[in-house]
């Protein structure tokens, strides 16, 4: 499968012109970024986590996006009941199972989702991917202790058990699925010291998704465009605090010549 510079902008045009509804019942950490995020890049984003309104507003989205950042038996029943509706209104639904593997809870209910609804795209780091193959590895709170090169085997056995892609993220972003691995080498190493880049991957696969059936292709879009608007960031940026700043500038900005200049794929 080949990824060009014209097929990402495609997409993000795509985006920009239509403003997908995306639902996100994600955590209350990475509310606000990835909100901003998804509307710097031209989406529309709802953060709806009510256990009485999640059918309905899942019903009209473009994409869900289920993040599991900050759990409760409430949001957890609202999960459930979202992606089920997305699910049989064919609606694509995108997993973040942040920390599976940290704990016994964490873990079972990202299993639980999957098992009440086939995601199209699970994204996530090394170590959450490699938890939910049961592959022996723990998560250090939130943060990988694995590299996203070795849950490469792992996400290729979860794709085919699933029927899913699976983006794994990191140093080198992996897009998995049970007949091909595509590689994503954009980004810098200070995006991982900014809260919730992780969740904002999720919520923009969540994003192309909504515009494009390929779920292979819109997850790598998704980082292809993420990775570079970090790169760009990064030249405006004297730390942490301004290049979250100046990465929903360059979500918004990000032109097809940016796209051209900077593609790592």
């Amino acid at each position: 499968m080949t990824i060009t510079p014209a097929d990402i902008f495609h997409d993000l045009e795509k985006i920009r012109e239509t403003a997908p509804l995306v639902h996100n019942i994600t955590n209350y950490v990475v509310m606000n970024t990835t909100a901003n995020a998804l509307l710097a890049i031209g989406a529309s984003p709802v953060m709806a986590h009510a256990v009485e309104e999640v059918e309905d507003m899942a019903s009209i989205a473009g994409a869900l996006v289920i993040n599991i950042g900050t759990l409760s038996h409430d949001w957890v029943q609202a999960m459930i009941k979202a992606v089920q509706t997305a699910a049989s209104k064919k609606i694509p639904i995108v997993l973040d199972p942040v920390g599976a593997g940290a704990t016994p809870y964490r873990t079972e209910t990202a299993k639980a989702l999957i098992r009440a609804a086939a995601p199209a795209i699970i994204r996530g780091n090394g170590s959450e991917i490699m938890a939910l193959c049961d592959a022996g590895r723990t998560t250090k709170g939130v943060d990988s202790t694995s590299g996203s090169d070795q849950a490469v085997s792992a996400a290729g056995a979860l794709s085919s058990d699933i029927g899913c892609t699976v983006c794994i993220t990191g140093k080198t972003d992996y897009i998995v699925s049970a007949d091909h691995t595509m590689t994503v080498k954009n980004g810098h190493p200070m995006m991982p010291r900014v809260t919730g880049l992780g969740c904002t991957a999720t919520a923009i696969c969540g994003a192309f998704a909504s515009v494009n059936a390929d779920f292979d292709k819109a997850a790598a879009h998704a980082m292809a465009v993420m990775g570079i608007a970090g790169e760009m960031a990064v030249q405006a940026a004297t730390g942490p605090g301004t290049l979250q700043l100046h990465f929903i500038d360059a979500l918004y900005r990000i032109s097809k010549a940016d796209i051209e200049g900077h593609l790592k794929v």
